[in-house]
Parts: C-alpha cells; sequence; structure tokens
C-alpha cells in the first residue's frame, strides 16, 4: 500500500505546510482541501482513476477541493466510471450544493455518476471496491458531524481519524489497521478540538505496535523521541507499507 500524503497541515497552513489530506494507491482520496487538483496534477495522479473521496467533516480545509475535482472532469479530463464519495449523513446535499454554488451548473451530467456513501457509524460498508467502517469523532460536535475511518484497501487496512480530540472512538478505529493516520495538532499537550503529542503517546500505548502511526494536521513538528513506529507526514511525500 502507498500513502501519499497530498498536505499534512492544519487549516493555518502551519508553517507554509498545505492542508492535510491523503492519496492511497493512487485512486482513494482521504479529504480534499482546496489544494486537491493541483497536488494531484504534480503528482501525475491518473484523475480518471480516483475512485473513492472519504470526507471527514464540513471544514473547509477538508471538502473546498472537491469542485475543482468536478470542473476538471466536466471540462478537461473525460471520466466515464462511478466516482463514489463518503462522508457524515447528508453528503449530497451538501458537497453538491455546494459544488453548485462555486460553479453553476458542473452538478450536471458530465458522463459519470456521482454516487454518494453517508456514512453510518459501526458498521461495514462499501463504495466502488472499497470496505469501510466509520466511527463518529470528538470534533465540534455542536455543530456538525465528524467521522473517522477504517478501510481495507488491496489487502491491507488503513484508519484515518481526521480531526477529534481523543476519545475511545480513536482506539476503536485503529483495531486491525497496519497504519493509522492520526490529528496531531499540537506539538505538546492536547486540545482543544484537536490532538496533540501528549494523546498520541497514550494511542501508541494503548494499540497493536506494529501498527504504524503516521502524524497529519500538523502545527508544528513534534519530538518523536523515543516512540517506536511513528513518523510524521510530509506534504507531497509517499510512505510506501508491504
Amino acid at each position: 500500500m502507498e500513502i501519499t500524503f497530498l498536505g499534512s497541515s492544519n487549516a493555518f497552513a502551519a508553517e507554509g505546510r498545505y492542508w492535510s489530506s491523503f492519496l492511497v494507491d493512487k485512486k482513494y482520496i482521504f479529504d480534499a482541501p482546496p489544494t486537491l487538483l493541483p497536488h494531484l496534477k504534480q503528482l501525475r495522479v491518473p484523475l480518471p482513476d480516483i475512485e473513492v473521496l472519504f470526507l471527514t467533516h464540513h471544514h473547509g480545509d477538508h471538502f473546498m477541493g472537491v469542485p475543482f475535482l468536478f470542473l476538471e472532469y466536466m471540462y478537461l479530463t473525460q471520466r466515464t466510471k462511478d466516482l463514489h464519495i463518503v462522508g457524515p449523513p447528508g453528503v449530497r446535499d451538501w458537497i453538491e450544493d455546494f459544488a453548485d454554488r462555486c460553479y453553476p451548473n458542473i452538478t450536471k451530467d458530465a458522463g459519470y455518476r456521482r454516487i454518494y456513501v453517508d456514512a453510518v457509524p459501526k458498521k461495514e460498508q462499501t463504495a466502488g471496491s472499497v470496505s469501510f467502517w466509520s466511527m463518529p469523532m470528538n470534533h465540534v460536535k455542536e455543530s456538525m458531524d465528524a467521522f473517522g475511518y477504517r478501510a481495507t484497501i488491496n489487502g491491507k487496512t488503513v484508519a484515518y481519524t481526521g480531526d477529534t480530540m481523543f476519545c475511545e472512538e480513536v482506539i476503536d478505529l485503529a483495531e486491525g489497521s497496519d497504519v493509522l493516520v492520526l490529528d496531531c495538532t499540537y506539538t505538546e499537550g492536547c486540545g482543544p478540538e484537536h490532538m496533540g503529542l501528549d494523546d498520541m503517546k497514550v494511542i501508541r500505548q494503548r494499540i497493536a505496535p506494529d501498527t504504524t502511526i503516521v502524524l497529519t494536521h500538523l502545527g508544528g513538528q513534534p519530538q518523536l523521541d523515543g516512540l517506536a513506529n511513528v513518523v510524521t507526514a510530509q506534504d507531497l511525500k509517499t510512505f510506501r507499507f508491504e
């Protein structure tokens, strides 16, 4: 399994990094920041091969790149295969409305189907060829739903928290995963609204040692001295897992 980070920072583009998002095996995208399309093009990813978009929540640094992908498929890159979009309940109305506000009529027929899948907590679901499982996360719960995902792709399992404070659901999400992509916004301490280095140390102790933790949504560069099997994401860097 290959995981390529399209960005590794938070909403403030800390340290000049881009907004957090990653691509698995050049077909499966987890979160879609405004820089999604240019970074896919820089990496020469075949755009018609994108099969599934997983969207964690409604904050702009996690979904505002979607309309540009629709625009590309309408005018420049022909697409015929279905595009699956997974997100919190109501994802169809949210994305279709937002995209149409950005570029009127880009949600009309463009030669392919957009198939939306509402995440249902603790239930095995499918999107395209991918089996996935989701959990609600602890992120601004008073104003939106936020989800983490665990997906099986080509025989490997990747879990992704999206944005969240520490909660027991993070541990559940990590169970059985080969890779856990983890919100680590704070280089020390923890909270509010996100996890930090202190949370990550607890999680490292509580999950399987052979699960690789990759830290993203970074507000700075955390010190990982003495922490086994933990790495930090970097913009446009690819990690390979055998």
